[in-house]
């Protein structure tokens, strides 16, 4: 593991923090129930082959081990040094670390951000800027350390690794809570049989954050998977490059997030920016990234049941076979609802199924064997190996209730052995041995789950990553620029325009990366109105032209269908008068006469800048609906052709694109096309555009393509101006 950069962060090798040859505890005690007490205990205990510091002023030994009264008093400098001592005193042994040349520090004293307080925030800054001061990479402060079950070295107070040590496994886990992380995460994955490589509780992230340990799971030898359980991520860029490194390595990154709830709106000009929560961004984050997220601690664990044997399923295609028929139907309904299909087996298979049970039948799929399964286990599993080699069939779910353990064995050994994936789902018991559970199968390797919804859950989670891998592979996940972007005509244009742009100059910016814009022109006299609506063609639409009034529906300022010279002229006086009374001192450019777009569907695209993850497209139904429904997906830019579909994939009103109430089919293509380019819109002014809005796009038939009606760009630098 070498050292490296991205995200303008330094990429350190966590080996020695993990795994050091020396290590060092300052605030070590005797007292068994004390902080200092509890982690020198499971520093001493837990197998530790190194040598270990006891750090305290006030005692001579620690259960045998020599106690020293400050770090300066050492025989060598220790690779990690962990702190246990009053806020006030934290940074005078750091000072000590520094002088020594430790390259690893764990601060597990609380009094910083997440007090709340202008002092704890202060000085939890002073925190980071040390370490990066003095080169130490510091864990905390407000945390409470690692396990490493590989190496034997734990520094943690944690109860959960009391007793015999539990032996190793391939599932890494990161967390910024010590109990949540330590304790229903770590602890009850081991309690069904699941082995942990690594535990990090990383508390408040002053310098190393909950990434910096991801990162090291990934590229250690000894971890398959990563269960992380998190409030919120610093840098998004660094998380987009440790998913990246997850997918080329093939070794899974499951996410439970905290506070999924919003907090409060966003302050947006927008439609976009005002439903643009948080959580929906996380969600699409990860989705977009190949990061699986859950919503139970629980859920993290069963995952990795199945996802650290790392073998994908090609398809969606699923098949489940059981000698009791609640079972089945339990087993579609759940499959059903995570977006598996049970596909009929091909003539060759049902040939195969024939000669195994003569007279059954048509086989359907899943697959009920009731009448033929009980005490023959033997043509179960010949009949699970038929369908297994179903071309049409991915994943094998093969359901077994209580059986002779022999006989389970005889399942656990068919899903260790398939060809494809598969994952035993055991409902019931051992009949001759009531002590062997689904827990001794999960410890030898088996991925066994006593319920349908979470081996469900799992299976279409495997989907799901080799999906993302094999797009990765492919090049799908790679976004291409597309022709007829003029980045230099448009930059240009924006940087002359004013801080707040209207409609009409956002939509000329649009149009420079091949967005089809409304004809237009803006008017100054009522006679000016006439004469371009004569030369537009009626009806025309015609609406306030001002930097300081972003939603003239609101405002009242636009007529729509307006045909014949004196209906013209009416419409431009009332769009001024309704303008002026809504925004008494508003700058009014004049009004402008539009023609009337087609009918078609109403769709909404977006960009907001995201504080973490930078510029991400948004796509859903327009008009007011946006508000209303909220039926919206979204993307960090840029995209690909993919990705954008999969966007339109997601809406629930997205079969108004396919055709409705005798309306033709939407040219979904065509909106494809337009969502990439947006993303790359967004992508080349990242920083310069707060917010955008196009609403509505109406997108025509197939093959007509679409029309921007209306737009609204708020330039970074007037947010907190915009109307």
């Amino acid at each position: 593991m070498g050292e490296g950069r991205d995200g303008g962060e330094p990429q350190t090798d966590l080996t020695r923090l993990f795994a050091p040859h020396s290590a060092a505890l300052v605030g070590a005690t005797d007292n068994p129930t004390s902080f200092g007490g509890r982690v020198f205990r499971q520093m001493t205990r837990f197998g530790f082959r190194g040598k270990i510091y006891p750090v305290n002023p006030r005692l001579k030994e620690i259960h045998g081990l020599a106690c020293y009264p400050s770090l300066k008093d050492l025989p060598e400098t220790p690779d990690h040094v962990g702190i246990i001592v009053s806020t006030e005193r934290v940074f005078d042994v750091l000072d000590d670390c520094a002088a020594l040349g430790v390259r690893f520090v764990t601060v597990f004293t609380a009094g910083f951000s997440e007090t709340g307080t202008q002092e704890g925030r202060d000085r939890q800054a002073r925190l980071g800027a040390f370490a990066r001061r003095a080169g130490i990479r510091i864990m905390g402060p407000n945390c409470n350390g690692v396990v490493n079950f590989v190496d034997g070295f734990a520094m943690t107070s944690t109860a959960a690794i009391l007793g015999q040590r539990a032996p190793a496994g391939n599932v890494g886990v990161v967390s910024h809570s010590g109990g949540l992380g330590q304790i229903n995460v770590m602890w009850r994955a081991q309690e069904i049989g699941l082995g942990i490589s690594y535990e990090a509780s990383c508390g408040n992230e002053a310098d190393l954050d909950t990434l910096d340990f991801v990162r090291f799971m990934l590229r250690s030898d000894s971890t398959d998977i990563v269960l992380m359980a998190i409030e919120s991520i610093k840098d998004g860029e660094k998380l987009k490059a440790i998913a990246r490194e997850s997918v080329e390595r093939e070794k899974p990154i499951v996410v439970l997030k905290f506070g999924r709830t919003e907090a409060g709106s966003r302050a947006a000009a927008s439609h976009t920016g005002v439903v643009a929560g948080d959580d929906d961004i996380y969600d699409a984050m990860f989705r977009q990234y190949g990061l699986i997220r859950v919503h139970e601690c629980n859920e993290l664990y069963e995952t990795a049941v199945l996802l650290r044997k790392r073998r994908w399923p090609k398809g969606r295609g699923a098949a489940a076979v059981a000698p009791t028929g609640g079972n089945i139907v339990q087993a579609a309904d759940v499959g059903a609802s995570f977006g598996m299909s049970w596909p009929a087996y091909s003539a060759e298979t049902q040939a195969a199924l024939a000669q195994l049970l003569p007279g059954y039948g048509k086989v359907s799929n899943p697959t009920d064997m009731t009448s033929f399964a009980t005490g023959r286990q033997e043509l179960y599993r010949q009949a699970l190996d038929a369908i297994a080699a179903d071309p049409g069939i991915d994943v094998v779910v093969p359901i077994f209730a209580s059986l002779a353990k022999a006989d389970l064995q005889r399942g656990a050994d068919f899903v260790a052995r398939c060809e494809k994936p598969a994952a035993m789902l055991w409902v019931g018991g051992c009949t001759d041995d009531p002590s062997f559970t689904p827990r001794d199968f999960v410890k030898a390797g088996i991925p066994v789950y006593r319920d349908a919804t979470p081996c469900m859950r799992a299976v279409r989670a495997a989907v799901d990553y080799g999906e993302h891998v094999r797009a990765h592979e492919s090049g799908w996940a790679i976004p291409q620029r597309p022709v007829g972007l003029d980045f230099e005509a448009t930059a240009a244009k924006l940087r002359a325009g004013a801080s707040k742009l209207t409609e009409r100059e956002a939509k000329r910016l649009l149009a420079g990366y091949g967005f089809p814009v409304t004809r237009e022109k803006l008017a100054s006299t009522a006679e000016e109105a006439v004469s371009h609506a004569r030369e537009i063609g009626a009806p025309v639409a015609l609406k306030i032209d001002s930097p300081d009034i972003a939603h003239k529906t609101e405002a009242g300022a636009i007529r729509l269908g307006v045909e014949g010279e004196g209906a013209v002229r009416a419409a431009y006086a009332e769009v001024l008068d309704a303008a002026r009374r809504y925004a008494l001192h508003a700058r009014l450019n004049g009004v402008l006469v539009q023609e009337m777009a087609p009918r078609g569907v109403e769709m909404m695209l977006g960009i907001v800048n995201d504080p973490v993850f930078g510029p991400i497209v948004a796509v859903g139904l327009g008009g007011i609906h946006v508000e209303m429904l909220k039926d919206i997906a979204y993307r960090a830019a840029p995209v690909t052709p993919h990705q954008a579909a999969d966007m339109l994939n997601e809406l629930r009103g997205v079969k108004l694109l396919d055709g409705a109430r005798g309306m033709a089919p939407r040219d979904r293509e065509g909106l494809v096309d337009l969502i990439v380019r947006l993303s790359w819109f967004a992508h080349d002014f990242r920083g310069e555009i707060a917010e955008l809005d196009i609403n509505p796009l109406i997108v025509l038939e197939r093959g007509a393509g679409a029309r921007v009606v209306d737009a609204l760009i708020v330039r970074a630098d007037s947010r907190g101006g915009a109307a």
